[in-house]
């Protein structure tokens, strides 16, 4: 009666598996790179991303338009009861450069019976050229060369910015699919074990009506096989919030989200591909530099920006000098007719007395300043300190999977020797049962420190905070 038991459980074993070859022919993977491929194509997070770098670029296009040539024409008239009062027409081009100084081209004509003597010109018209410069505030720094060096950083931080956006969809993408990994083996761990509880019920079930079994051995195998199918349940439970989850990071083109369908299923055989996938394969920590962090790169690019602010504001405490002076001729075409004899010119000086608001301005600037470089320099050692403290745990996890593999080999070959023993008539459906239990759970242990590993990976990269380039 044993040897028929033995027989139609390898008889119902090899069906089993013939049917779960069939279902793997009918499924899709979705492999890890594959996956994380359309995150960063398609996913509305990282085209945000892509949007910072043209903020910047636009910021930089609005700063360089301060130095634009600007072309200036003021034209006022008055005429009343047939009397032309005045027309008066003043036409201007400017062309401001990187020092506070400007380049300037005039043309005024003016006519009328009621002109300001000082507004007459020739009939034709006068032309001027000249230059305006300051030689006080604004001559090494001024408004528009401050916005145009603070866009130049700000263009700088949002790439780095960038690849912190992205990496950090990416890393949050990456726990969602080991999860959804994790769940889909557990479920197939499940599976296994609950087709293994089944056949063994129905042997016991074939022994009792043989008269070989009592009737408590059937009902402690219907428990086992409830419980496991109990367990498969929750498992598939898991599996389902994992593959939603896993969704909402799957996107097409258009904003089109995408939902995982049952067929689909993860990589299985991911350890051997994660490292190159998340491009941390042949990163030793001796190799690591802190500065190169886009964090630190794009706070560094921010406390450069503080320090044109800062210079602005110690700028101001210097006097406003403004000078201006314009040869006049009305005849532009001939050279010689600019001459110094003819020019018109002037100066204004403004110097507050206490410099309160200017001086308070700069010390602003300063404790902003202070304030940043603590920031730095606290940045820099957590970066450092969670890269070292992951690389370490990488480390131990190397030893832990090692065990835990062991462990279950173990355990595999405990239930082996225990379902031989019953063959022979020497074990209990109880023994086997408990060891298979104690098995199943070194098996999930195993799953879940395979989540932990993948995990802690996926924390390198995250705290490396790379993009991924071969995507």
């Amino acid at each position: 009666m044993i040897r028929y038991f033995s027989i139609t459980f390898l008889f119902i074993t090899t069906l089993s598996f013939s049917q779960e070859q069939t279902q793997v022919q009918d499924t899709l993977i979705l492999s890890f790179s594959e996956y994380l491929g359309y995150v960063k194509k398609f996913h509305p997070i990282t085209k945000q991303a892509e949007l910072t770098i043209q903020i910047g670029q636009a910021n930089l296009m609005k700063a360089r338009g301060g130095f634009d040539p600007k072309v200036e024409v003021d034209h006022n008239r008055k005429k009343f009861k047939n009397t032309e009062y005045y027309d008066q027409l003043n036409a201007t081009f400017k062309i401001p450069t990187w020092y506070g100084i400007e380049l300037k081209g005039n043309f005024e004509q003016n006519q009328g019976d009621f002109l300001n003597p000082e507004a007459f010109v020739p009939d034709d018209g006068l032309y001027s050229a000249g230059i305006s410069a300051s030689l006080g505030q604004g001559l090494f720094i001024n408004k528009r060369m401050a916005d145009l060096k603070k866009a130049k950083f700000f263009r700088e931080q949002t790439l780095a910015d960038r690849e912190i956006l992205i990496n950090q969809i990416l890393y949050d993408a990456s726990l969602a699919y080991f999860n959804w990994l994790q769940a889909y083996t557990e479920v197939k761990t499940y599976t296994r074990f609950l087709n293994n509880s089944r056949i063994r019920a129905e042997g016991v079930q074939r022994s009792l009506e043989a008269g070989d079994k009592a009737q408590i051995d059937v009902t402690e195998a219907n428990i086992t096989v409830k419980n496991r199918a109990l367990g498969l349940e929750q498992s598939k439970v898991k599996l389902m919030k994992a593959a939603l989850e896993l969704s909402t990071f799957l996107w097409l083109n258009d904003n089109i989200p995408v939902e995982i369908q049952d067929n689909v299923i993860p990589e299985l055989d991911i350890e051997s591909t994660v490292d190159k996938v998340l491009e941390i394969s042949g990163l030793p920590l001796t190799d690591f530099v802190v500065e190169n962090h886009p964090k630190l790169k794009s706070l560094n690019m921010k406390y450069e920006g503080l320090q044109v602010d800062k210079r602005l504001k110690a700028n101001k405490l210097l006097p406003i000098i403004d000078l201006q002076y314009n040869f006049l001729t009305q005849d532009p075409d001939i050279i010689r007719s600019f001459n110094s004899n003819t020019y018109k010119g002037g100066f204004n000086i403004a110097f507050p007395l206490f410099l309160r608001k200017e001086r308070g301005d700069l010390k602003l600037a300063k404790f902003k300043l202070q304030d940043l470089k603590f920031d730095i320099d606290n940045e820099r050692i957590n970066i450092l300190n969670k890269v070292v403290a992951i690389y370490r745990e990488l480390e131990s996890f190397e030893i832990q999977n090692q065990l835990i593999d062991e462990i279950v080999s173990d355990y595999t070959t405990m239930l082996k020797a225990e379902e031989r023993k019953f063959s022979f008539g020497e074990s209990s459906i109880f023994l086997i049962n408990s060891r298979e239990k104690s098995l199943i759970d070194s098996q999930l242990k195993a799953i879940s420190l395979q989540n932990k590993y993948l995990k802690t990976k996926a924390k390198l990269f995250n705290s490396l905070a790379r993009d991924l380039e071969n995507l």
